[in-house]
């Protein structure tokens, strides 16, 4: 059976940049509230011209570029994303249109926050059992559009913006398998505690359920996915985790036990941009040369639904 890997990455984000004074503007708060709740300092928003398949179409265009491949090489297009308004067509076929793709299988997962790693493992399946052959998994969504900018307890977490991977075949992987073995599930009877709903559709949470469940019954899962990898917390060169608040990041960075890991921060400075957090947090890592290629990565994506997903990659 063949294994699968990531060869390239690549991001894109709106040129818009909201600050925490500009939302202070909008709102009641302030920069010293946002950053010692959450930790963000800006986030970019799109514009009504840059609906998210432009967003995902830009970030995969800049990993195909990275691979050297061209759009006709891409057999599969796996797009995340829980801001797709429309049904039909799906982002993924959007996105493979916009690139000029030959005949892709094309196909959009939903699993808001868990959405990226939840498609590259699908990607990883599809290739092992030799469905597909070259992927492109991409993260996108456009939280901007709908969250309730006078609700002050999440507009200020949120952004826009999008991340792509081009996973390949990898039959020299052997026993360093590029993706390793996917640990995923969720707690159904909780599913209510991150929503988007109505019409128009719009965000909301239970914040404390959420940063309880994250910070107290996370760590542990992540530390399994390590060990399905065959892999410890201490190998791990990174760790990108769902960005979603700072005060969940570190938490459950530090109860990983990476302590040799650089830990994504890229919340910050994006906020919370869903399914496209993961790789976007990971392309920006790679492209500082913060990873060296090969070495073990930790994702791991949770959130909406109260749902995980992860797996330790080998970096580009």
């Amino acid at each position: 059976m063949t294994g699968s890997r990531v060869v390239a990455l690549g991001h894109y984000q709106p040129a818009k940049v909201l600050t925490n004074d500009d939302l202070a503007a909008m709102v009641d708060t302030s920069d010293e509230w946002i950053t010692s709740r959450v930790g963000i300092r800006t986030r970019h928003v799109g514009g009504p011209d840059e609906p998210v398949d432009e967003l995902a179409a830009h970030a995969a265009a800049k990993a195909l570029a990275s691979a050297g491949l061209q759009p006709a090489d891409i057999d599969m297009v796996l797009v995340a994303t829980s801001t797709a308004i429309d049904r039909s067509p799906s982002m993924s076929a959007r996105v493979a249109a916009r690139l000029g793709m030959g005949s892709p299988a094309v196909m959009d997962i939903n699993v808001v926050c868990s959405g990226f790693t939840h498609a590259l493992a699908t990607a990883d399946h599809a290739i092992r059992a030799g469905a597909a052959t070259r992927a492109l998994v991409i993260g996108a969504d456009k939280m901007g559009d709908i969250v309730d900018w006078t609700d002050r307890s999440t507009c200020v977490l949120m952004g826009d913006g999008a991340g792509a991977a081009v996973v390949t075949a990898d039959p020299e992987g052997g026993d360093r398998p590029g993706i390793g073995p996917v640990l995923w599930g969720s707690v159904p009877e909780m599913g209510n505690a991150v929503r988007i709903e109505g019409t128009p559709p719009r965000f909301a949470q239970e914040g404390q359920s959420v940063y309880r469940w994250a910070t107290t019954q996370l760590p542990p899962i992540a530390r399994k996915v390590c060990e399905r990898a065959g892999v410890t917390p201490e190998d791990l060169a990174a760790v990108v985790l769902h960005q979603a608040n700072l005060r969940i990041i570190e938490p459950v960075a530090r109860k990983i036990g990476a302590v040799n890991a650089v830990i994504a921060r890229d919340v910050v400075d994006s906020g919370n941009t869903s399914a496209a957090s993961i790789p976007m947090a990971l392309s920006k890592l790679v492209e500082r040369g913060e990873v060296d290629s090969g070495a073990p990565v930790l994702l791991f994506g949770f959130g909406g639904n109260l749902s995980y997903a992860g797996q330790v990659i080998r970096c580009p």
